[in-house]
């Protein structure tokens, strides 16, 4: 599926046989869809080799760069800020690839020691900078750096965010397929996204124009709300993000926004038809993740609780649509927070347990452009 959706973006750029065994080879894990109750469906997106669902577009991406570079013969730096998942798929995704160099920022103090050690472990081709400040600002040096001319004149940047359109396609790949796989029966469908820098809920929007049956999508955060907030009052008001125990999703200032409003010609009337908004509190999500282990013995990371909330709600008020909310991290990775919520433990997946020997390699930066660009 992934390849004949994605033959209409990269053909003839790559030839289909490229493009064929890059998605076989990025997609070789499982996507499970499970009915939790009647009506509620979970799509597991956290089971490629980092935990996350990050690794759908580290892997295709990274495949793609490295066919190009070895076509062009360029060396590449590719820089990506991450507040947790993005960091590690993307180092995971791009360790060893010729001709390619990834620099990775992240906040100090501000993402789960599991995915600390998943993004500074690497080594090789991968560096980590440990940045005093949030993602946010993290987000911002990148931003900055693409626009700096003297940098761009001395080395071949390019990004591995979701500001680069080549993260997002292959996110909207798994839209059609859990369209595909259900079977609507004139059912609308509605998705529910744990969203913080907006790029997968940005894909479900790709996924839905490119005729993928999804009616509803619920943008659901967590205390990090400008989106939702938006959707109420039709202004955006950004603002310093918020530490919360979903910290993937501790976003003030959603890069993907903009795209969101050019889909919907900046008319929040517009994306109101296609996107309600809803927004949870720790404690919510907490309780979310303890209720739906007691009721279904089925345990959630904390973003895929926040999404699992979004979701209840909307169906509440809208009983006759069925519901998928998006599990987009292996609870493992959250231990401590799930663990007290669900009171045992949680299964660590082997590809997991790997990481925790590995040493921190990271260099400290202050929140400083200058200081970043001299590095």
């Amino acid at each position: 599926l992934a390849f004949e959706v994605s033959k209409n973006f990269f053909t003839p750029d790559l030839p289909p046989n490229i493009l064929q065994t890059i998605a076989q080879e990025a997609f070789n894990f499982d996507l499970p869809l499970l009915e939790l109750k009647e009506r509620l469906w979970v799509l597991e997106l956290f089971h490629g080799p980092t935990g996350a669902f990050k690794d759908f577009a580290a892997r295709f991406m990274a495949k793609l760069f490295g066919f190009f570079v070895e076509k062009t013969q360029k060396e590449i730096t590719i820089l990506a800020a991450t507040s947790g998942d993005t960091g590690s798929a993307v180092a995971h995704g791009f360790l060893k690839v010729k001709g390619i160099k990834v620099i990775i920022l992240y906040p100090s103090g501000k993402v789960s020691p599991l995915q600390e050690k998943q993004l500074t472990g690497m080594g090789e081709n991968i560096i980590a900078l440990e940045v005093q400040g949030a993602f946010d600002d993290c987000q911002n040096l990148v931003k900055q750096a693409f626009l700096d001319r003297e940098l761009k004149n001395k080395i071949t940047l390019a990004s591995a965010n979701s500001i680069n359109i080549a993260r997002l396609l292959p996110q909207s790949f798994y839209y059609v397929y859990l369209a595909a796989r259900l079977k609507l029966k004139n059912q609308p469908l509605a998705v529910s996204v744990p969203s913080g820098n907006f790029g997968n809920l940005t894909a479900g929007i790709l996924a839905k124009k490119m005729g993928a049956p999804i009616a509803k999508f619920i943008a659901a955060t967590n205390a990090n709300k400008v989106v939702p907030e938006y959707l109420q009052t039709g202004e955006f008001k950004p603002r310093p993000s918020l530490a919360t125990i979903s910290n993937a999703m501790d976003v003030g200032n959603p890069s993907n926004f903009t795209r969101m409003l050019a889909f919907y010609d900046q008319d929040a009337n517009q994306m109101r038809k296609d996107i309600t908004g809803a927004s949870f509190s720790d404690g919510q999500t907490r309780s979310a993740i303890t209720d739906i282990f007691q009721g279904c013995s089925y345990i959630m990371d904390p973003h895929g609780a926040v999404a699992y909330l979004g979701l209840k709600d909307f169906t509440k008020k809208y009983p006759e649509f069925l519901g998928v909310f998006l599990e987009t991290a292996d609870p493992a990775k959250f231990a401590p927070e799930v663990e007290k919520a669900i009171g045992q433990a949680v299964p660590m997946p082997d590809q997991l347990k790997a990481y925790l020997n590995r040493q921190k390699k990271a260099i400290l930066l202050k929140n400083n452009f200058s200081e970043f660009k001299n590095y």
